[in-house]
């Protein structure tokens, strides 16, 4: 058996994946830099792996899929810490709504306004709307509203990835302190991976950034269908 067989085993990628996954946070971890993410820097090591080997991205997700699975209950599993904090979000949810109300609604008119002015077209700025909540929910607004799907998800990735990376040196040099306004906004602009790295201080962050994930889903969903039409 060649090694481009074995590499093409189910297993073999889904191992893959870890080791180099495991690696890059362990690498992290060393050097204490956010510009190297785990995650990017696995996805960029398994897209040149694919490309030296020839395996085709089908193949891989053949193992694949076994991570996807772990996916959705890896989700709900963030609900944890969120309900640890109940009682202190009810005493001030209406201040954080607001606050995220406001969050949701400047982050979709920002990337619908800037991308009209560099004379992106009409599918491609409603592929944009929804760049900050999760892959699932802002492929549906798009469909929705008419998008590009495809690109959608690769914004969002995108974002998220930026987010996790330069999220919490931006806050630093904004002179922002309170865990829960850099957990908020995390969790809002840069959603699920925003929420992870939050998670990493500490289960109360991990709590206000999944609150703002969720509830910039939520808004989100509502609010780009009527921001993207009254712009266009």
């Amino acid at each position: 058996m060649t090694f481009i067989e074995i590499a093409r085993n189910p297993l073999s990628t889904i191992t893959l994946t870890f080791v180099v996954f495991w690696l890059t946070t362990a690498l992290q971890r060393r050097t204490r830099l956010a510009i190297l993410n785990p995650l990017v820097l696995t996805i960029a090591f398994l897209i040149t792996f694919l490309k030296l080997t020839g395996i085709s991205f089908e193949q891989y997700y053949e193992g694949g899929r076994m991570i996807e699975f772990w996916l959705k209950p890896a989700i709900v599993a963030l609900a944890l810490p969120l309900y640890n904090e109940l009682k202190h979000i009810k005493s001030q949810f209406m201040s954080l709504f607001l606050t995220e109300l406001a969050g949701c609604a400047v982050g979709v008119i920002s990337v619908v306004l800037i991308a009209s002015w560099l004379g992106a077209s009409p599918e491609v700025i409603r592929s944009l709307a929804p760049k900050s909540v999760s892959t699932p929910i802002a492929i549906e607004i798009t469909r929705q509203l008419g998008g590009i799907p495809a690109l959608t998800s690769a914004i969002v990735v995108l974002v998220g990835m930026i987010g996790a990376m330069a999220g919490v040196k931006t806050m630093e040099w904004g002179r922002i302190k309170s865990p829960v306004s850099k957990s908020l906004s995390m969790g809002t602009a840069a959603h699920v991976m925003g929420t992870n790295r939050m998670s990493e201080y500490g289960d109360r962050y991990g709590a206000y950034a999944t609150l703002g994930l969720i509830l910039n889903g939520i808004l989100t969903a509502f609010l780009a269908g009527p921001i993207v039409n009254l712009i266009l």
